[in-house]
């Protein structure tokens, strides 16, 4: 994967520009449910690879940036590293000021990416709004301290205010598929200026036979349990349904109180688009579908650098089958990504 240059100043440029087409797409988007509009992510947005810095990421217009973590005990901290268990190798920058969002050495934790998030959120209050979506490489380690409720007190310490939470949809409702089912998402216009955290099991956990408790099912319970003592309030994230499936995806967890605490589903997005997944279903209920791999959807496009034209034509395809978010590799498209559209 070829390094994509940027310097200060043409990172500079192209943050305006972002924010001048989000502008422009807003007059049709604003005033519709956020999970009815469908914004351009980027996959694995802190590999140096792929930015510079992950401020470069923020300024890039990307409705949606991933983040890989790690928390087994052989290591320090929550690590962000694609494939380093041990340790950190990022392009964020824990950057307490503007000025140092792109001066601080890299390779920091978790706290250090949501630092440069808080930094970046504070001289851009305005910003559009932005799924941090995070791969829990190895799962949660409630042993190592790194459980369900330390990364709520992780995130909210970081990004307190800045954050769209569970609490915020539910409301006054019983749980979140009972509000989104109501209609209780804001608008995208009023979700100016927020950060949603979307959770999902990750590759390691998924492969591990000794993991009987991925990262969906053990933070959707901690939701429950958490709504149950009055402390909603305290939950940080949404656990997302990981990997496209047919009907109600849902019905894999065979606890059935959880269920209800599942309205955000991630998967590939050739499944999705092939026609046998009805994926009318989540429009009808507001649910809020991402739906990876945009650009491996036939006829297979470039992941990293396809024409404008054609990222906008894949864009337009899978909107039309109710995305609320897609995702891919196209950093060098700061247009596109910054492109809203109504779904459906």
């Amino acid at each position: 994967m070829a390094k994509l240059l940027r310097t200060t100043v043409a990172a500079g440029a192209v943050a305006v520009l972002a924010f001048a087409s989000t502008s422009a797409g807003a007059a049709d988007t604003g005033g519709l449910p956020y999970p009815s509009t469908t914004g351009v992510g980027v996959h694995n947005a802190y590999e140096k690879a792929t930015f510079p810095y992950f401020a470069d990421a923020l300024d890039s217009g990307a409705g949606m940036l991933e983040l890989d973590v790690w928390t087994n005990v052989f290591g320090a901290s929550w690590r962000v590293s694609h494939s380093n268990p041990l340790g950190n190798d990022n392009n964020c920058a824990n950057a307490a000021t503007v000025s140092q969002l792109r001066t601080n050495a890299k390779n920091r934790d978790l706290a250090g990416c949501l630092t440069d998030l808080r930094t970046w959120h504070d001289a851009h209050q305005d910003h559009r709004p932005v799924v941090i979506k995070i791969e829990m490489k190895d799962g949660f380690q409630g042993q190592a301290g790194r459980g369900p409720a330390a990364l709520d007190t992780l995130l909210n310490s970081k990004l307190g205010d800045a954050l769209y939470r569970p609490a915020d949809l539910v409301g006054d409702r019983a749980d979140l598929d009972q509000a989104a089912q109501a209609g209780a998402w804001p608008t995208r216009a009023q979700m100016t200026g927020k950060f949603i955290v979307e959770l999902i099991p990750g590759t390691v956990e998924e492969q591990n036979p000794l993991d009987t408790l991925w990262t969906d099912r053990e933070y959707a319970t901690h939701l429950r349990d958490l709504k149950a003592a009055g402390r909603l309030s305290e939950a940080a994230a949404f656990p997302a349904v990981h990997k496209a499936a047919a009907g109600d995806p849902r019905t894999r967890y065979t606890d059935a109180t959880i269920r209800p605490w599942f309205v955000f589903f991630d998967g590939d997005a050739s499944a999705y688009a092939a026609g046998t997944i009805d994926t009318a279903w989540y429009a009808q209920r507001n649910y809020f579908l991402l739906m990876t791999d945009a650009h491996n959807v036939p006829p297979a496009i470039d992941g990293t650098s396809p024409t404008e034209q054609q990222a906008r034509d894949r864009l337009t395809l899978l909107a039309q089958r109710n995305a609320s978010l897609i995702s891919a590799d196209w950093r060098a498209l700061p247009t596109v990504l910054a492109t809203v559209v109504p779904r459906g």
